[in-house]
C-alpha cells in the first residue's frame, strides 16, 4: 500500500496493490502492521457499511468528546468524493477540508483520524461504502455540520438541488456555530 499524506496533518488517502488476472483481482484492504508503521495505532473496532443512490450526501458528520471517531472508509461499489473538514480549533488548517474520489475502480481508501467532520456524496447511480471506525457509535455524542456552508467551501460536483440528504442533515449548524474539538 501507498500511504500519501494530505494538505492536512493526519488525514492519509491510501492506494492498495492491486493484482489483476483473468480471474478478477486482490488486494490487502487493511493490513494492521503496514497501517501503524505508516500511520500509527489505531484500535478500530467495528466495520460498517452503506448503501447509497445516486446524489445521496451523507454528512457532514462526527462525534464530540470520548466518543470522537477515526475512520477507514472505501466505497466497494460504485464512486463517490468523501469529504474530512478539519475541526480542531487548535490545528493551522481548522475549518479547512481534504477531499478525493472513492471508487470500486480506484479501490482508495481514505483514513480520517478523530476531530473531524465526515461526509460523501454519490457520484454514480449506486455505491457501496465499508468504513473502519475506533470507537462506538453514541447517540448522544452525535453532531455535524452543514454540508454546504459557505465558510467550509466545498465544491460539490452536483446541483444543489439534485442533494439527496436527511432532515437531519439539513438542519446541522455552519462551522462558526458548531461545537468542534479544542
Amino acid at each position: 500500500m501507498e500511504f500519501k499524506k494530505t494538505t492536512i496533518e493526519g488525514v492519509y488517502i491510501i492506494e492498495p496493490r492491486v493484482f489483476n488476472d483473468s480471474r478478477g483481482y486482490f488486494f490487502e484492504a487493511w493490513k494492521k502492521q503496514e497501517f501503524e508503521a505508516n500511520i500509527g495505532p489505531v484500535e478500530f473496532i467495528q466495520d460498517n457499511e452503506s448503501k447509497s443512490s445516486y446524489g445521496v450526501l451523507r454528512g457532514l458528520h462526527y462525534q464530540k468528546g470520548e466518543f470522537s471517531q477515526a475512520k477507514l472508509v472505501r466505497v466497494i461499489k460504485g464512486r463517490v468524493l468523501d469529504v474530512a473538514v478539519d475541526l480542531r480549533k487548535s490545528s493551522p488548517t481548522f475549518g479547512k477540508h481534504v477531499m478525493t474520489e472513492l471508487s470500486d475502480e480506484n479501490k482508495r481508501q481514505f483514513f480520517i483520524p478523530r476531530g473531524f467532520a465526515h461526509g460523501f456524496l454519490v457520484l454514480s447511480d449506486e455505491a457501496i461504502f465499508t468504513y473502519k471506525v475506533d470507537n462506538v457509535y453514541a447517540p448522544q455524542a452525535e453532531a455535524g455540520i452543514r454540508w454546504n456552508d459557505p465558510d467550509v467551501g466545498i465544491q460539490w460536483p452536483i446541483a444543489p438541488q439534485q442533494v439527496l440528504t436527511s432532515d437531519k442533515d439539513l438542519k446541522q449548524p455552519l462551522l462558526r456555530d458548531a461545537d468542534v474539538f479544542e
